[in-house]
């Protein structure tokens, strides 16, 4: 099973909590076969990937642009290496700035290779082109199943 991640990120550490608590099940459900496809940005992204390989199972990132890791917080970029060593293969969408229409091609192309996506999204429409909110719209219209996880008591800021 192939299951793609995208979700909202700089989550407050209580929603972080209930979150990681979601995703933990999530990837209990499915196994060790399990191949995470992920943009390992910080939150989310990260979190569900470290958890299908720690669990055995693989991983596959999405790269939306070159420059895609300079775009992410410093403090971000050590676990963003460590992901990217660790995977099993690399999908890039050959776009080199990395804004929001990169970010929706990357995540064009994860709904395009997976079985299935997770959606760590609040139900609320995007805050910008890109958002969780698109991709879940894009899963849809394409026909991806796509199962949201947003935990009673999560909160945004």
């Amino acid at each position: 099973m192939r299951l793609g991640i995208t979700g909202h990120r700089g989550l407050p550490p209580e929603t972080e909590r209930l979150v990681r608590r979601a995703l933990r099940e999530e990837v209990e459900r499915h196994g060790p076969d399990l191949v995470a496809v992920s943009c390992i940005a910080d939150g989310p992204d990260c979190w569900f990937a470290e958890m299908v390989l720690e669990d055995g199972g693989s991983l596959e990132v999405v790269i939306p642009a070159e420059k895609y890791r300079e775009g992410l917080p410093e403090e971000h970029h050590q676990t963003y290496d460590r992901l990217i060593q660790r995977a099993a293969d690399l999908h890039h969408t050959g776009l080199v700035e990395s804004d929001s229409q990169a970010h929706m091609a990357g995540s064009e192309i994860l709904v395009g290779v997976v079985d299935a996506l997770v959606a760590v999204w609040d139900g609320q429409p995007a805050r910008g082109y890109g958002g969780t909110a698109d991709v879940v719209s894009y899963a849809e219209r394409t026909g991806v199943r796509t199962r949201v996880i947003w935990p009673e008591g999560a909160a945004r800021d």
